[in-house]
């Protein structure tokens, strides 16, 4: 039977706990060849926080790990069993595995956020925004355009009586 990735719901706040508490009971048990891998997703994402900018890593599902593993009575009781786990995912008693495309979906998010930190605030056109970083800090306008792939956007400021256009990084300005 091939392996298959399971959601399992966990106390949320003590996924990585959880993840250890099994990996260790995988390694008593000697079940290295039912449960392949564990998972808890995340992603970096970046924030400005008094002018500096950190990068954070936040759970994608709070509460939940991703688990790879053949599903068996044996497996399902040492998962089921394990401190801090509170049940499978799934209709009925019996957990239902994750589709292929859910669990390549969830892994390239993981991973695209990894090279490129996704920034904890969303612009959109229009909003105004006040400049706190770099030579135009203090000045204020509205969002012409946002480049989320870049993490950049184009503001219009008012320099000199005039609107002009200038590229910012999100984490050189706030929303107003």
């Amino acid at each position: 039977m091939a392996k298959q990735w399971f959601v399992v719901h966990t106390q949320t706040g003590h996924e990585q706990r959880v993840k250890t508490h099994l990996e260790n009971r995988i390694r008593v048990h000697n079940a290295q060849e039912t449960v392949a891998q564990i998972l808890i997703p995340t992603e970096k994402i970046s924030e400005v926080r008094g002018g500096k900018k950190k990068i954070m890593e936040r759970k994608f599902f709070p509460g939940y790990i991703l688990i790879n593993m053949d599903l068996t009575d044996e497996s399902w009781y040492l998962v089921r069993n394990t401190p801090g786990i509170t049940g499978f995912i799934g209709p009925g008693a019996k957990p239902h595995p994750l589709s292929e495309a859910e669990v390549a979906k969830i892994l390239k998010q993981a991973e695209e956020s990894k090279e490129k930190p996704i920034p904890k605030v969303i612009f959109e056109k229009g909003e105004q925004v006040k400049v706190t970083e770099g030579p135009f800090t203090n000045f204020s306008g509205a969002i012409d355009e946002v480049y989320p792939s870049k993490g950049k956007i184009k503001v219009m400021v008012s320099i000199f009586g005039r609107s002009t256009p200038v590229e910012l990084e999100y984490w050189q300005v706030e929303k107003m």
